[in-house]
C-alpha cells in the first residue's frame, strides 16, 4: 500500500478519488484527458437538473478556459457514448475547478500552501474528522493545518496524512483571489511563450472567473 501510494505521488496522480459509479467514469475519462493535454480533477454524478455528470478538469499548468471546456466535452462525449457507464439519460457538464477548487493532488496542497481550506477525513484524526484552517505545511506524507478558530482546549494545529483525507477544498478569500490571479496570468504567459505566440494585452489583465464553479460551456444532454 505504501509503495503504491509513493508511486502515485511520484507521478502527481490524484490522492483523493471517487468511489462507485464516479470511479468507473473517472477511469474512462482520465486517460482520454491525459492524451489531449488535460488532467482530471473530479467526477461527480448528481441528481441536479435531472441527472448531471460533472467532469472537472484543467491543463497541466492549472489553467482552463471556456474553449478548453468545449474541447474536453467534444473529446470525451463519444468515449462516454461507447462505454455507456451511466444507465439513465444525463447532462454532461465540463468545468474548470474554479478559485475555491478541490484539492486532490499533493501538488495542489503544495501550490496553495498558506491559504485557508476545509477538509474532511475518512478516519478520526486527533478525535475529529472535519478541519478548517490554513495549510501551514505540505510535505511528502501529509499536511499541517492551522485552525483559524480553535475550540477551547483544542490543539491549534493538526497533522493530517494524505491517505486520511477524504475531501478537501480551498476557502474563497481576498488573498486567494489575488494569488489565483497571479498564478493564472503567469501560467498563461508561459503557455504562450512555449507555443511561440506573441504577448497580448490580455496577458496582463487581472481577470478571472470567481465563484464556486469554474468556466463551463453549458450542459449537453446524453441519452441512454
Amino acid at each position: 500500500m505504501a509503495e503504491a501510494l509513493a508511486s502515485e505521488r511520484k507521478g502527481d496522480d490524484r490522492i483523493i478519488r471517487e468511489s462507485g459509479i464516479d470511479a468507473r467514469i473517472a477511469s474512462i475519462v482520465a486517460p482520454v484527458l491525459s492524451a489531449i493535454g488535460f488532467r482530471l480533477v473530479r467526477v461527480r454524478l448528481s441528481g441536479q437538473n435531472g441527472l448531471t455528470l460533472q467532469i472537472m478538469a484543467e491543463r497541466e499548468d492549472g489553467t482552463m478556459t471556456v474553449e478548453d471546456c468545449e474541447e474536453v466535452s467534444r473529446t470525451i462525449s463519444p468515449v462516454l457514448d461507447v462505454e455507456d457507464p451511466v444507465e439513465k439519460a444525463y447532462h454532461l457538464e465540463v468545468s474548470s475547478p474554479g478559485i475555491d477548487r478541490p484539492l486532490v493532488r499533493v501538488s495542489d496542497f503544495e501550490n496553495w500552501k498558506g491559504h485557508l481550506a476545509k477538509l474532511e477525513t475518512s478516519i478520526m484524526v486527533g478525535g475529529k474528522k472535519r478541519f478548517k484552517g490554513r495549510i501551514a505545511e505540505a510535505g511528502e506524507e501529509g499536511i499541517v493545518i492551522e485552525s483559524d478558530q480553535p475550540a477551547y482546549g483544542e490543539e491549534s494545529t493538526a497533522r493530517i496524512p494524505y491517505e486520511a483525507i477524504g475531501e478537501a477544498r480551498l476557502i474563497l478569500t481576498d488573498d486567494l483571489i489575488r494569488d489565483a490571479l497571479s498564478k493564472d496570468n503567469k501560467a498563461r504567459k508561459e503557455a504562450r511563450k512555449r507555443r511561440g505566440e506573441p504577448e497580448t494585452a490580455n496577458d496582463n489583465e487581472e481577470t478571472i472567473e470567481i465563484g464556486r464553479q469554474g468556466e463551463k460551456p453549458g450542459d449537453l444532454e446524453r441519452g441512454e
